[in-house]
């Protein structure tokens, strides 16, 4: 495979076969991928956390209830101690990686101080912990039939409800039931 045909910017959907937490019926944002292997972020699997909780842990102040009540979700099962922001507008941060030209995934504190403040990216979601791919890994479980992709729609990552995300993302490649998918493939 050419890393010119990168999954980076597109959803990874699991297949009713990849039954295991946090994947199961999951929706993973690929941030990166590379030879070297690839990163995402889940989208619909929340934490017990909420931005609040999150913010106050670092010792950040939030005002605003409606911001302080924001979910946090699971974004995978590698260092879940750790904070991402997945947002649309690049911002100047300390520590943001481009994705592409439409979405940026940041590390660093000042956007949540940002965040706290209303000031923040208006589109954005927050997660601990990512999803990791070993060089070759995330090739082979696409051929295996684990995960469909396909590019990311905003309106799945901001304004679906949790729940119905994986459906809602099954759905934009034309599954109108992805409950009825086989968990075999054909190679012609």
């Amino acid at each position: 495979m050419t890393f010119a045909n990168t999954f980076a910017g597109q959803f990874l959907i699991a297949m009713p076969s990849l039954a295991e937490p946090p994947f199961a019926r999951g929706v993973a944002f690929l941030c990166q991928h590379g030879e070297d292997g690839a990163v995402g972020l889940l989208i619909n699997q929340i934490s017990e956390y909420r931005l609040g909780d999150v913010l106050a842990q670092m010792k950040l102040s939030c005002d605003d209830p409606e911001i302080a009540d924001n979910p946090v979700l699971i974004g995978g099962p590698v260092q879940q101690e750790r904070g991402f922001v997945l947002h649309r507008e690049p911002g100047n941060w300390d520590s943001s990686y481009r994705v592409n030209d439409d979405w940026s995934v940041t590390t660093s504190r000042d956007i949540l101080v940002a965040m706290a403040k209303g000031e923040g990216p208006r589109r954005a979601i927050v997660t601990l912990g990512y999803a990791g791919w070993e060089a070759g890994q995330l090739e082979q479980e696409v051929m295996d039939n684990a995960w469909l992709t396909t590019r990311a729609d905003e309106r799945i990552v901001f304004d679906t409800p949790l729940e119905d995300r994986w459906f809602a993302a099954t759905r934009t490649m034309g599954v109108s039931d992805p409950t009825q998918l086989t968990g075999y493939a054909g190679h012609a």
